[in-house]
């Protein structure tokens, strides 16, 4: 299965040598699955030719907000309503999980003055509870209109979301290590993020989490939607 990674972002340049791109953390959390991955930095423009050519997409976090003004946002968006109405899977994660919700309906606006940073925990559907780690103040506000919640938190109402079409959603970050988050907070301390915030943030930041729980559910979403798209 050919998974198209929709990069919105771009790592620091400080920071690739290390963590690499963001569509290598994600070749990284999904690796053993057997899948391909081919990457389009749509955040340069760079889009794929349609939404046929991948079985799956994967759009990645950003710096950048859904509801600002780039040229690349409006045709990021048409991928997704066109992908979700061809029932080609799709899953976003931070950023990925904004612009999906925006396009199909839903709202999103920058939570005033904090962030959701570092080891955050959620609640699902079935009253179970799981952590990941979390780099974010946009959120969304207003759910799509085919959208359910899956996970949420006191700080993230609408952390996890899952449609009526093959398409999910999660704010937090699984593909994320606690050492890039750790760098994450270094450079942006005092610029951005307040330094009350950050050691709050750091405080357990290291602890064991449910990333591994993520990717094998992102894995079988992918899966499962494809085996359903063959029969």
């Amino acid at each position: 299965m050919k998974i198209g990674i929709l990069q919105t972002g771009m790592v620091n340049e400080n920071l690739t040598d290390e963590f690499g791109e963001y569509p290598d953390m994600f070749a990284k959390l999904l690796e053993g699955y057997s899948f391909q991955f081919q990457a389009y930095p749509v955040v340069q423009n760079q889009f794929p030719a349609s939404e046929a050519d991948c079985d799956g997409w994967l759009i990645t976090g950003s710096k950048h907000g859904a509801y600002e003004d780039h040229e690349w946002i409006p045709p990021l968006e048409e991928l997704i309503r066109n992908s979700y109405k061809k029932n080609i899977p799709l899953v976003g994660v931070c950023f990925g999980h904004q612009i999906m919700a925006q396009a199909l309906g839903g709202k999103v606006e920058k939570f005033g003055g904090l962030w959701g940073l570092g080891q955050h925990t959620y609640e699902h559907e079935d009253g179970s509870t799981s952590t990941l780690l979390a780099v974010h103040q946009d959120q969304v506000v207003e759910l799509p209109p085919e959208a359910r919640v899956t996970a949420s938190s006191d700080f993230c109402k609408y952390a996890g979301l899952a449609y009526k079409g093959p398409a999910i959603s999660i704010q937090p970050h699984p593909e994320f290590s606690p050492q890039f988050v750790e760098e994450l907070i270094a450079q942006r301390r005092g610029n951005g993020i307040p330094d009350d915030q950050a050691d709050k943030a750091l405080e357990g930041l290291h602890i064991s989490n449910d990333t591994p729980k993520f990717a094998k559910q992102i894995a079988e979403f992918f899966l499962s939607a494809a085996n359903e798209r063959a029969a």
